[in-house]
């Protein structure tokens, strides 16, 4: 299954349907792997900013005893009166000012990668964590990508790497939908199918639908996955999670 069509482009970062969607069946999974995976990294009353926050009902868990600045391109993903319209790699905060900077399923919408990830650096403070979801593997690339904005997939080892350029230490970096990655295949090769068939047509935007019976196999394979990320990496998935700590003395 694909991991989240965004429909067409609002801006160059993409355009996010958790906002009209949010009981999609990937958004509640991506939920529950995420908070399994990274929720230790939070702290229970620490300053986070919530880059990306049209995915808001995807990372509620976050808000969970901390203040959460929300940030992100579409104003609709704004909490009311608390929120800043702002995005990657410009964002209108000063330094060192974050405990936590999340990033989820953002870095690939932004062209230039290092600078994207350095602003994230230069608003956390050190000792700080920066979390990060991105889609997972180059040869899965499809019109989803195309029509989300995404300038890249990712590896594990790409990514350790974009964020270890920047000075950062790498805590976990993990592969998620591991459980789920053979319904993931075969929606790419439907895609690819239906765009041969279509002569450089594409599918129609939106999310893709799931029957009722298969949402119910998906969301239990994720919970099982879940339980494994609290203590285990996976090897494979359709995304790749990644929690890294911002030295406190500059190297």
């Amino acid at each position: 299954m694909t991991e989240a069509d965004r429909g067409h482009p609002a801006s160059p970062h993409g355009r996010s349907q958790s906002i009209e969607q949010p009981t999609y069946w990937w958004y509640r999974a991506r939920s529950e792997l995420l908070r399994a995976t990274l929720a230790e990294h939070v702290g229970r009353s620490g300053f986070v900013l919530d880059v990306g926050s049209a995915d808001g009902p995807s990372v509620a868990w976050l808000r969970q005893g901390s203040r959460v600045v929300s940030c992100d391109l579409d104003p609709r993903g704004l909490e009311a009166g608390g929120g800043v319209r702002a995005s990657l790699p410009q964002l209108p905060f000063p330094d060192s000012v974050f405990d936590v900077v999340a990033a989820f399923d953002v870095i690939e919408h932004c062209q230039s990668e290092s600078r994207a990830i350095a602003e994230a650096v230069r608003v956390l403070r050190p000792g700080g964590q920066l979390l990060i979801s991105v889609p997972a593997y180059q040869w899965a690339w499809s019109d989803h990508d195309v029509r989300a904005g995404h300038h890249r997939r990712y590896t594990r080892p790409r990514l350790i790497a974009a964020v270890n350029a920047e000075g950062l230490r790498v805590d976990r970096a993990t592969y998620a939908f591991a459980g789920v990655f053979p319904f993931f295949l075969a929606e790419r090769g439907i895609r690819r199918a239906r765009d041969a068939r279509r002569r450089g047509g594409s599918m129609p935007p939106g999310l893709t639908p799931v029957p009722v019976k298969v949402e119910a196999l998906l969301h239990t394979l994720c919970h099982a996955e879940a339980r494994w990320l609290r203590q285990h990496d996976v090897p494979f998935g359709s995304s790749i999670f990644l929690a890294a700590t911002k030295p406190r003395i500059a190297v």
